[in-house]
């Protein structure tokens, strides 16, 4: 089978032929992927954000679609003809030992869920029925964005209807975040990013205001937006120090603010931790500590009533031979989400 293979940090992904396990082991589900999706939790491992990575060579994605091939002993949750989103969150069944690849002579590291290859041998609880009629492609944004957008605003924020919030950084993970707080009902939402072609996909789904960063002065301009006291809540999908910062910042002093955003090892944060000792709350975000087996259904049930629309995330789709383009297009912001069709 084809995948794609980190083999070195900072270098593209190699793109090649290796072999699967012969069989599933206990706990093991072997998925035919049909689409993935690229978060910036990839982006990180290949860059090493958090420092050296023991594990090279291995594989990558950790959001997808596909069909049950096999099913190993022992496993209850899903069986063969099965249509399903790959998740990196644990949802229900057995967590198994993580599966060995091989590439010639070499071994080929994975974890408990792979996205970037054309079949995956993934632990039970990494993956969650969907209906067969179900998109494949927007079900790969199941797999996270979407499942961690709705756990941000509605788990970690707890962001009422009403509510103002600010979303710092307008790509995959923070337009789906637009999204899940329109669902919520919040107003004013406000998008801040660096690229004018983002804030305008941020209004056509769902954000209020829009601040460009490079542009304006974003700690005076959201005060006429929200209010002089700051919004109810700001979330930052950036990592980056001086963002958080400012998301902080910008929360009222009975505001919450959640960081999405994951910072490479050893950078950190500078606030004023006082008003921490009374009603405003700073919070880090582990993927909106979703339940996938039970939200991704339930959410797949509230898109079908027409609430909202993730198909609208994915801007441009890549064969997986491409997918180092795909990669840079994440990078440098000429799309929203990306998703990966393989070519089977």
């Amino acid at each position: 089978m084809k995948a794609a293979i980190l083999t070195e940090l900072k270098k593209p992904l190699v793109v090649a032929d290796i072999d699967l396990p012969k069989t599933p082991d206990y706990g093991q589900v072997l998925v035919r992927v049909r689409y993935s999706g690229i978060c910036g939790a990839q982006l990180n491992e290949i860059d090493g954000a958090k420092g050296p990575d023991k594990f090279l060579p291995h594989l990558l994605g950790h959001e997808g679609g596909g069909v049950v091939e096999k099913v190993g002993q022992g496993v209850t949750q899903v069986k063969r003809g099965d249509h399903v989103v790959l998740h990196w969150r644990q949802g229900r069944g057995i967590q198994s030992a993580t599966p060995v690849y091989r590439w010639g002579k070499k071994k080929v590291n994975a974890g408990w869920v792979t996205t970037f290859n054309e079949y995956a041998v993934v632990s039970e609880n990494r993956v969650t029925p969907i209906p067969r009629d179900y998109s494949l492609e927007s079900a790969s944004l199941y797999g996270c964005a979407i499942t961690s957008a709705f756990g941000v605003v509605h788990n970690d924020a707890g962001l009422k209807s009403g509510e103002s919030i600010i979303i710092y950084g307008a790509g995959g993970v923070g337009s789906a975040i637009i999204l899940a707080a329109r669902v919520a009902g919040a107003n004013p939402i406000v998008a801040v990013d660096i690229l004018d072609s983002k804030l305008n996909f941020a209004r056509t789904i769902g954000a209020t205001h829009t601040l460009n960063g490079s542009k304006t002065d974003i700690e005076k301009a959201v005060r006429p937006v929200v209010g002089d006291a700051g919004a109810d809540v700001t979330v930052d999908t950036t990592g980056i120090a001086g963002i958080r910062e400012l998301a902080y910042r910008s929360a009222s002093p009975a505001g919450r603010t959640v960081l999405v955003g994951v910072p490479r090892k050893g950078e950190t944060m500078s606030i004023d931790s006082f008003p921490l000792h009374f009603d405003k709350v700073l919070t880090g975000s582990h993927g909106g500590d979703a339940d996938p087996a039970y939200d991704i259904p339930r959410l797949i049930r509230l898109e079908r009533t027409g609430a909202f629309d993730p198909a609208k995330l994915i801007t441009k789709t890549y064969p997986l031979d491409r997918i180092n383009e795909a990669i840079a297009a994440v990078r440098n912001g000429s799309v929203i989400r990306a998703a990966v069709k393989m070519d089977l």
